[in-house]
């Protein structure tokens, strides 16, 4: 009986095709270089997470426990 293939992924930076596996250390991305591509584009802000803009001005509960 042979084992159960891996699931195919596309990179998330180059879009090239790559094994969902345990030993590879960069997934989801196809190597280190993309990973870090990736970081950069999040260090950047060329990558956000969208937030609600009425309260980015407005402190929170949880933001006056550091104040």
């Amino acid at each position: 009986m042979t084992p159960p293939s891996s699931p195919v992924v596309s990179c998330p930076t180059c879009h090239k095709k790559t094994e969902w596996r345990t030993d590879n250390e960069f997934r989801p991305f196809c190597s280190e270089r993309c990973k870090l591509i990736d970081l950069g584009d999040w260090a950047s802000e060329a990558h956000k997470i969208p937030s609600d803009p009425a309260n980015d001005d407005e402190p929170s509960n949880q933001d006056s426990y550091y104040l």
